[in-house]
């Protein structure tokens, strides 16, 4: 089971009570709902290995490249380094100890450089010899979904997620496993800063992608006039067809990245009570730290 971290955090920062507080004020929530979220995962699915993959790149300058807009929106400031994702102050204080609390229960955290979180998901599924459990709210990772690989949609919350399945894109999104990209594409994503092609809505993307079997072959029909397709759509796609070939290699997950295996180290049992206390944790990090404990993964560290 591989988690989109950043997901979770920020998922957690806005949906768990900015109440729950560390002795000396700081909120608290990101990092006891991100231990809870895992955590009952974990618990539901039994796998076993976790692992979190992290966005050491957020918005990687090749994909920028490509697609000018990616991103934008969420961009706070350019620095020399890069681009600086727009972070609320409360949750950047808490992301550091979140990182701590992972390496506390021993559950790896891995990123990639000029890469992220998605890439990295997309790399462990690809090497895991077995079934693998992707855990996110990125529609976009639906592209993953194969019959080894499912993907955990916890968009509209953990109790209400999703395990989405071949079967379940087919008979709720009407999409084949295999042509999610083809899809956003055309349909865009405002959150990431893709507008898709002008006029094509997610009903027109997936019936064009039921129709032809890549996008090559719709760029085709759209230029051959003797071709079934609309005149309407025909001007759209052909309006834009420089943008989906620059889209597609932006929306595309890499599978192929040089990546450790993930590897737990012991549960620190010390350090978890000494942040639990620090932060005020509650019992969401010494059930993380149970679950590992009592799913006969690695002993404690003495």
């Amino acid at each position: 089971m591989a988690f989109d971290t950043s997901y979770l955090y920020f998922r957690a920062f806005f949906g768990v009570p900015a109440t729950f507080r560390s002795p000396d004020g700081h909120p608290v929530n990101a990092i006891r709902g991100t231990m809870d979220f895992i955590s009952r995962l974990a618990t539901q699915y039994g796998p076993d290995q976790l692992a979190c993959a992290w966005d050491d790149d957020w918005r990687p300058q090749w994909r920028v490249d490509l697609v000018p807009s990616y991103k934008t929106h969420r961009v706070a400031e350019v620095t020399a380094d890069g681009a600086e994702e727009e972070v609320d102050d409360d949750l950047g204080w808490q992301v550091p100890h979140i990182r701590a609390c992972l390496a506390a229960v021993g559950i790896p955290v891995i990123g990639a450089k000029h890469h992220e979180a998605d890439d990295v998901l997309a790399s462990l599924a690809a090497r895991h010899d077995g079934r693998t459990l992707v855990v996110t709210g990125d529609r976009d990772l639906f592209q993953l979904v194969d019959d080894d690989t499912s993907v955990v949609y916890v968009a509209r919350g953990v109790a209400k997620h999703e395990l989405v399945t071949p079967e379940l894109l087919r008979a709720k999104y009407d999409l084949a496993a295999g042509r999610y990209v083809d899809f956003a594409v055309l349909r865009g994503d405002p959150s990431d800063g893709l507008p898709g092609v002008k006029g094509i809505g997610e009903k027109s993307a997936a019936t064009l992608v039921e129709r032809y079997p890549t996008l090559e072959a719709m760029v085709e029909a759209a230029a051959d006039p003797a071709s079934a397709m609309t005149p309407s759509v025909r001007s759209k796609l052909l309006a834009d067809v420089d943008y989906l070939a620059r889209a597609r290699e932006v929306v595309t997950v890499v599978r192929d990245l040089a990546i450790p295996t993930p590897t737990y180290t012991p549960v620190d049992q010390r350090r978890v009570d000494d942040l639990t206390k620090a932060l005020s944790l509650g019992g969401s990090l010494r059930r993380l730290a149970d679950h590992r404990l009592t799913a006969g993964q690695e002993p404690s560290a003495s």
